[in-house]
Protein backbone atom coordinates (compact mmCIF):
# COMPACT_ATOMS: atom_id res chain seq x y z
CA UNK A 1 0.00 0.00 0.00
CA UNK A 2 2.78 2.29 -0.59
CA UNK A 3 2.46 5.44 -2.74
CA UNK A 4 5.30 7.63 -3.17
CA UNK A 5 4.80 11.91 -3.70
CA UNK A 6 6.26 13.78 -5.99
CA UNK A 7 8.55 15.57 -3.87
CA UNK A 8 9.83 11.96 -3.50
CA UNK A 9 8.45 10.85 0.03
CA UNK A 10 6.96 7.92 1.01
CA UNK A 11 3.33 8.54 1.63
CA UNK A 12 1.31 7.32 4.19
CA UNK A 13 -2.40 6.26 4.34
CA UNK A 14 -4.99 7.56 6.82
CA UNK A 15 -8.47 8.42 7.06
CA UNK A 16 -9.99 11.79 6.91
CA UNK A 17 -12.67 14.18 6.91
CA UNK A 18 -13.69 15.58 3.55
CA UNK A 19 -15.93 18.60 3.30
CA UNK A 20 -18.15 18.97 0.45
CA UNK A 21 -19.80 21.80 -0.59
CA UNK A 22 -19.18 23.71 2.88
CA UNK A 23 -21.81 21.90 4.24
CA UNK A 24 -21.07 18.11 4.08
CA UNK A 25 -18.34 16.30 6.29
CA UNK A 26 -17.85 13.10 5.04
CA UNK A 27 -15.66 10.99 7.77
CA UNK A 28 -13.35 8.48 7.53
CA UNK A 29 -12.29 8.77 3.68
CA UNK A 30 -9.27 7.00 3.25
CA UNK A 31 -6.43 9.37 1.73
CA UNK A 32 -2.42 9.39 1.04
CA UNK A 33 -0.75 11.96 2.62
CA UNK A 34 2.81 13.23 2.43
CA UNK A 35 4.65 14.10 5.52
CA UNK A 36 7.07 15.74 4.21
CA UNK A 37 5.32 18.59 1.89
CA UNK A 38 1.74 17.72 3.65
CA UNK A 39 0.27 16.87 -0.08
CA UNK A 40 -2.43 14.61 -0.09
CA UNK A 41 -5.05 12.83 -2.33
CA UNK A 42 -7.68 10.49 -2.03
CA UNK A 43 -7.17 6.42 -2.31
CA UNK A 44 -7.65 5.67 -5.73
CA UNK A 45 -10.07 2.39 -4.80
CA UNK A 46 -12.20 4.94 -3.27
CA UNK A 47 -12.09 7.72 -5.92
CA UNK A 48 -15.07 6.24 -7.84
CA UNK A 49 -17.38 5.58 -4.66
CA UNK A 50 -16.59 8.87 -2.70
CA UNK A 51 -17.44 10.86 -6.28
CA UNK A 52 -20.37 9.02 -6.83
CA UNK A 53 -21.64 9.78 -3.49
CA UNK A 54 -20.98 13.52 -4.06
CA UNK A 55 -22.90 13.43 -7.18
CA UNK A 56 -25.85 11.70 -4.98
CA UNK A 57 -25.93 15.15 -2.77
CA UNK A 58 -25.78 17.37 -5.66
CA UNK A 59 -25.18 20.89 -5.50
CA UNK A 60 -26.59 22.41 -2.63
CA UNK A 61 -26.75 19.77 0.13
CA UNK A 62 -28.15 20.24 3.40
CA UNK A 63 -26.19 20.36 6.34
CA UNK A 64 -25.22 16.18 7.36
CA UNK A 65 -22.71 14.62 8.63
CA UNK A 66 -21.58 10.91 7.94
CA UNK A 67 -19.01 8.04 8.06
CA UNK A 68 -17.64 7.43 4.41
CA UNK A 69 -17.40 3.64 5.71
CA UNK A 70 -21.10 3.26 5.36
CA UNK A 71 -21.20 3.71 1.70
CA UNK A 72 -17.67 2.22 0.95
CA UNK A 73 -15.88 -1.35 1.32
CA UNK A 74 -12.38 0.21 1.58
CA UNK A 75 -12.93 3.09 3.73
CA UNK A 76 -15.01 0.36 6.37
CA UNK A 77 -12.04 -2.33 5.60
CA UNK A 78 -9.18 0.41 6.20
CA UNK A 79 -11.05 1.57 9.50
CA UNK A 80 -11.20 -1.86 10.98
CA UNK A 81 -7.00 -2.08 9.76
CA UNK A 82 -6.01 1.21 11.61
CA UNK A 83 -8.31 1.56 14.58
CA UNK A 84 -5.39 2.30 16.54
CA UNK A 85 -4.89 5.26 14.46
CA UNK A 86 -1.15 4.14 12.93
CA UNK A 87 -0.94 3.16 8.98
CA UNK A 88 -2.85 0.06 8.77
CA UNK A 89 -0.07 -3.52 8.16
CA UNK A 90 -1.15 -4.25 4.04
CA UNK A 91 -0.90 -8.31 5.36
CA UNK A 92 -4.00 -7.59 7.75
CA UNK A 93 -6.05 -5.24 5.06
CA UNK A 94 -5.27 -8.26 2.58
CA UNK A 95 -7.00 -10.82 5.82
CA UNK A 96 -9.75 -8.36 6.10
CA UNK A 97 -10.31 -7.96 2.19
CA UNK A 98 -10.42 -12.05 1.90
CA UNK A 99 -12.94 -12.11 5.09
CA UNK A 100 -15.00 -9.76 3.41
CA UNK A 101 -15.17 -11.15 -0.01
CA UNK A 102 -15.99 -14.50 1.38
CA UNK A 103 -18.23 -13.05 3.92
CA UNK A 104 -20.23 -11.06 0.43
CA UNK A 105 -20.21 -14.04 -1.56
CA UNK A 106 -22.08 -16.15 1.02
CA UNK A 107 -24.31 -13.33 1.19
CA UNK A 108 -25.03 -13.67 -2.07
CA UNK A 109 -25.59 -17.24 -2.55
CA UNK A 110 -28.59 -16.53 0.37
CA UNK A 111 -29.99 -13.29 -1.40
CA UNK A 112 -29.76 -16.15 -4.71
CA UNK A 113 -31.37 -18.83 -3.16
CA UNK A 114 -34.84 -16.04 -1.81
CA UNK A 115 -34.55 -14.98 -4.76
CA UNK A 116 -33.97 -11.11 -3.96
CA UNK A 117 -32.66 -9.51 -7.27
CA UNK A 118 -31.90 -6.22 -5.70
CA UNK A 119 -30.01 -7.56 -2.56
CA UNK A 120 -27.75 -9.38 -4.90
CA UNK A 121 -27.00 -6.52 -7.10
CA UNK A 122 -26.27 -4.73 -3.94
CA UNK A 123 -23.83 -7.09 -2.70
CA UNK A 124 -22.20 -7.31 -6.44
CA UNK A 125 -21.79 -3.39 -6.17
CA UNK A 126 -20.22 -3.72 -2.38
CA UNK A 127 -17.89 -6.56 -3.75
CA UNK A 128 -16.70 -4.54 -7.29
CA UNK A 129 -15.65 -1.55 -4.43
CA UNK A 130 -12.99 -3.93 -2.98
CA UNK A 131 -11.99 -6.04 -5.91
CA UNK A 132 -11.38 -2.94 -7.65
CA UNK A 133 -7.22 -2.71 -7.34
CA UNK A 134 -4.74 -0.48 -8.55
CA UNK A 135 -1.14 -1.52 -9.03
CA UNK A 136 -0.22 0.91 -5.76
CA UNK A 137 -1.94 -2.09 -3.56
Amino acid sequence: MRKWCSCGSEMKIRLSTVIYSGRVEIDNVPIYSCPACNRSEVFPEVKPDLTGLIGKLGAKPPRQSFSFSEWSEWADLLLQAGMDGKEPDAREVERLVEERVNALLDLHLLAQSLGDVGWQEELRSRLSQITRRTPNT
